[in-house]
C-alpha cells in the first residue's frame, strides 16, 4: 500500500511517500524551487517522491493532507468576529484569499493532483488529518518506541497550539489540547519579531542569541504576558499582542513593557535584545519542563516523543532529557510543518487503514532523515561539467581521504553526498564542514561562507561511539535536536578578565578544545553520527580522527543565509563559487577553489533576502 502525504499553503510545503508503513521518500518544496520556506503546492517534491519509488500517482492508494482547511477557516473567521471591530481592514483584505486558499482548498488540491493524473479519484482517495494529529503521528510512528507520550507544540494548527497524545503499537490517541490564541509558539514568535528577526524563520536565532544575555525580563513576562500553571498549561494576556487581528505580532503596550519599539532588522543587536532572548528562552524552558514533568507523573510512561515547531528548540529538549522524568526522548527531525506531510501519510496507513507497525531494526524509522534525492556518480560528473566545474574523479576511499585532509588543514569543505536530508538540519548529506579545533572557524564560516550574524553557533558532528568522551551526553542525537555541555575536562579555564565580559564580547573567547562548536555557555547542539545510517559521513569523521585524534567536526548546512539547503550538484557548485568554501566533495568528484575558472565566481553575499 502506498500513501502520499502533503503539507502546503502555509509555510514549508513538503511531500512524503510511505510504502507498506515504510518511509521511502520525503522532501521540502523549497529545495527544488530555491524559494526559502516555499508554501506553494509541493509539485516538485511530489514528482521526486513518485520518481524515487518508480510509480505514478495512479499507483498511489491514498493522498493525505496534513490539516483540515475548513476548521482553519472557521478559526480565522471566529477570531475576527470575537475581536470585531478591531482588525476589520486586514480582515476585509484577507477574506478573498482565505476563501480561495482555505475554504476551497480541497478543490485546489484536486486540481493540482489531476495535473499529474487526470483520472485521480479525489472523492475517495483524498484524506484530511488534523494538524496536531499529523505532528503527533510524525513523532510517534517513526520513533523506536512501542509506547510513548506525545507532546506537540507550535504556533497554531486549526485550533490547537499544544497537544498531548499517547501512542501504543499502531494506535495513537489525542487526549487534550490548548487552543488558539494561547500559544507557546506564537509567544516565542512575538519575541522573534520584537528582536528584529523573521517570524517562522528566525526563532532559532533567538535561541542562539540567548546565552549572550541575562534573563532579566523573565519575571516581567511571567507577571504580564503568560500565566503558567503547575502542570505547564498556560494562558496568554492578549492585551500585549496583535496577532489575532493585526499585521504584526506585538503592540504599543508590549513596547512599553520592554522599554521601546521592536528592533529593525538592519539595526545592531544590543545587550537589551540579548537579555530579551535569554528571558523568553528561560520562560519557554519553564513551560516545557512543567508540561513534561506533569505528563510523566500522570502517565508513568518513560518514553517521550516531540514534534511541532517548538520541538526544534533543542536547548529546551536537552533540559527535558537532563531533568530525568523520561528515560528516552525522540524528536521528529522535520518537526515543523514539513513533517506534517509525513505524519498525515502515517496516520492514513496506521489509523485509517489499521495497518500494524513493522520495526526496521535501525535506530528509528527515519533512516537518518536521508530521504531526499541522490545522484549517481556519472550524473554528478555530467552536471558539474555542464556547469563549468573543474574537478578530479577519485574512488570513495580517495574522496574520504582528500576531504579529511582538507579539514585537518583548516579548510572549509562543501560535502555533498548521498540522499538529501528531510527537515531543517543538514546532517552530513548537504553540509559545509570544518575543523572543530580551530579558534577562527566559527567566525570564518559565519562571515565568509554563511554571510550571517557572527553570534550564530555551529553544531558538532561526533562519532556516536565517542560522544560521551566529549559531551555530557550518552545517548543517540542523530538529528541535532539535543543540546548538552562539553565535558569538564575538555573545557578551557577562563581568565578573570574573560569572565568579566558581557554579551557579544564573549564571542571570540575559546572555551574548550573544540572552540568552533562550543557556545558561550559551554553548550553544543550535538549530532551523533551512526555508521548504519550514514557510513560515508562516519568514515570521513573517522579519517579525520585518525589524522588529528579528534572525532568532532563542525557541521552547518550547505547554503548561505536566506537560501534553501542545496539540492543538486549544480546548486552545490554555485554556492561553492559564491562563497569562500575552499574544497568541494560531490560524490567522488573533488574540486579545489584555486582550480576553478575565475569568470564563474558569483556574488552570493547579497543574492538572498535576510532570513
Amino acid at each position: 500500500m502506498r500513501i502520499l502525504g502533503l503539507s502546503a499553503y502555509y509555510h514549508d510545503s513538503a511531500a512524503a511517500l510511505v510504502e507498506d508503513g515504510r518511509i521511502v521518500a520525503a522532501a521540502q518544496e523549497e529545495r527544488f524551487t530555491r524559494k526559502k520556506h516555499d508554501s506553494e503546492f509541493p509539485g516538485n517534491a511530489v514528482a521526486y517522491c513518485l520518481k524515487h519509488a518508480g510509480v505514478g500517482l495512479d499507483q498511489v492508494d491514498f493522498v493525505a493532507f496534513y490539516d483540515k482547511p475548513f476548521l482553519k477557516f472557521e478559526r480565522l473567521v471566529e477570531t475576527y468576529l470575537a475581536f470585531a471591530p478591531r482588525g476589520f481592514a486586514s480582515f476585509s483584505k484577507a477574506i478573498p484569499v482565505w476563501m480561495r486558499e482555505k475554504f476551497f482548498q480541497k478543490y485546489l488540491l484536486r486540481d493540482e493532483l489531476r495535473k499529474s493524473f487526470p483520472g485521480f479519484d479525489w472523492e475517495n482517495k483524498l484524506l484530511f488529518a488534523e494538524h496536531h494529529q499529523s505532528h503527533a503521528a510524525s513523532a510517534f510512528f517513526p520513533s523506536p518506541y512501542d509506547e510513548a507520550v506525545i507532546l506537540t507544540m507550535d504556533g497554531v494548527g486549526e485550533w490547537a497550539t499544544t497537544s498531548v497524545g499517547y501512542g501504543r503499537g499502531s494506535e495513537l490517541e489525542m487526549r487534550r489540547e490548548i487552543h488558539f490564541p494561547h500559544s507557546l509558539g506564537l509567544l516565542y514568535s512575538a519575541f522573534t519579531y520584537y528582536t528584529g528577526f523573521k517570524v517562522n524563520s528566525g526563532e532559532y536565532k533567538v535561541m542562539g542569541l540567548a546565552p549572550y544575555g541575562e534573563p532579566r525580563f523573565m519575571q516581567a513576562i511571567l507577571d504580564n504576558l503568560i500565566d503558567v500553571k503547575d502542570d505547564g498549561t498556560f494562558r496568554l494576556n492578549l492585551d500585549y499582542f496583535d496577532y489575532c487581528t493585526g499585521l504584526r505580532m506585538t503592540n504599543e503596550k508590549f513596547d512599553a513593557l520592554f522599554g521601546g519599539p521592536p528592533r529593525k532588522p538592519d539595526q545592531l543587536l544590543t545587550q537589551r535584545e540579548m537579555d530579551i532572548a535569554a528571558s523568553i528562552q528561560a520562560v519557554t524552558e519553564k513551560v516545557v519542563l512543567r508540561l513534561t514533568r506533569a505528563l510523566a507523573k500522570e502517565t508513568g510512561c518513560k518514553n517521550l516523543c516531540l514534534a511541532g515547531g517548538v520541538a526544534l528548540n533543542c536547548v529546551a529538549n536537552g533540559k527535558v532529557l537532563r531533568a530525568g522524568q523520561f528515560d528516552k526522548i525522540w524528536v521528529q527531525p522535520a518537526a515543523g510543518d514539513a513533517g506534517g506531510a509525513l505524519g498525515a501519510a502515517l496516520l492514513a496507513y496506521h489509523l485509517y487503514q489499521h495497518r500494524p507497525r513493522q520495526p526496521n531494526g535501525k535506530i528509528d524509522g527515519m533512516d537518518g532523515s536521508y530521504l531526499g534525492p541522490a545522484f549517481e556518480q556519472a550524473d554528478i560528473e555530467q552536471r558539474l561539467a555542464r556547469a563549468g566545474a573543474r574537478f578530479k574523479v577519485v574512488d570513495e576511499r580517495g574522496a574520504i581521504e582528500a576531504s579529511a585532509k582538507a579539514l585537518a588543514e583548516g579548510k572549509a569543505l562543501g560535502w555533498f553526498q548521498g540522499r538529501m536530508e528531510f527537515g531543517p538540519r543538514a546532517l552530513g548529506g548537504r553540509s559545509v564542514l570544518g575543523d572543530a579545533r580551530s579558534p577562527s572557524m566559527q567566525k570564518m564560516l559565519n562571515l565568509k561562507v554563511k554571510y550571517r550574524e557572527s553570534f550564530r553557533p555551529f553544531a558538532p558532528s561526533v562519532l556516536r561511539e565517542d560522544v560521551a568522551d566529549w559531551f555530557e551526553l550518552d545517548t543517540d542525537s542523530p538529528y541535532m535536536l539535543l543540546v548538552a555541555d562539553v565535558v569538564q575536562r575538555r573545557r578551557r579555564a577562563m581568565t578573570p578578565e574573560e569572565n568579566k565580559l558581557f554579551g557579544i564580547d564573549k564571542l571570540n573567547v575559546p572555551r574548550s578544545e573544540i572552540p568552533a562548536v562550543t557556545h558561550v555557555d559551554y553548550s553544543a547542539r550535538i549530532q551523533t553520527v551512526h555508521q548504519e545510517t550514514n557510513p560515508r559521513y562516519h568514515a570521513l569523521i573517522s579519517a579525520f580522527k585518525a589524522i588529528t585524534g579528534c572525532p568532532v567536526i563542525v557541521n552547518t548546512s550547505f547554503n548561505v543565509r536566506g537560501e534553501p539547503i542545496v539540492c543538486t550538484p549544480e546548486d552545490a557548485f554555485r554556492c561553492f563559487m559564491g562563497t569562500e568554501i575552499e574544497t568541494l566533495a560531490v560524490g567522488n568528484c573533488i574540486l579545489d577553489k584555486a582550480d576553478q575558472d575565475p569568470a564563474l565566481r558569483l556574488d552570493y553575499k547579497n543574492k538572498f533576502e535576510l532570513d
